[in-house]
């Protein structure tokens, strides 16, 4: 199962916070784990801003992606010019950028925002 974390759950990751069925499922042996420098910008707007605390430091996130053995997918231009079918119900850039991705790469976005979670795009609970 290759998967792309959503901003809100590598946040909750990172503060200890993810339910135990997440938690089992981001460590299972066949799980690949993605991040997306788009999770890094969005992060780094919302730390800057003052509306996300967070326990790293935005200079150490990318040694702490490869220490807990995530990878981080660039934004390559079809990223960034594809259309995402379905339409996703939501405007938010980092959203559809994230989606954009899991459909050329081959992902499923694991997701705690309801607007989302139904997408067919997205990681569904077993």
């Amino acid at each position: 199962m290759r998967l792309l974390l959503d901003t809100n759950v590598f946040v909750r990751f990172v503060e200890g916070r993810l339910d135990s069925h997440l938690r089992e499922t981001l460590s299972a042996a066949e799980a690949e784990i993605h991040l997306s420098v788009a999770n890094l910008w969005e992060i780094a707007i919302k730390v800057r801003l003052g509306k996300l605390p967070l326990r790293i430091s935005l200079p150490d996130l990318p040694v702490f992606i490869d220490s807990v053995g995530f990878g981080l997918l660039p934004i390559k231009a079809p990223h960034v010019l594809a259309a995402v079918d379905p339409e996703p119900p939501t405007r938010d850039p980092f959203d559809r950028l994230l989606l954009a991705q899991c459909s050329i790469e081959g992902l499923e976005l694991v997701t705690l925002d309801r607007a989302l979670a139904a997408h067919p795009l997205s990681w569904q609970k077993a």
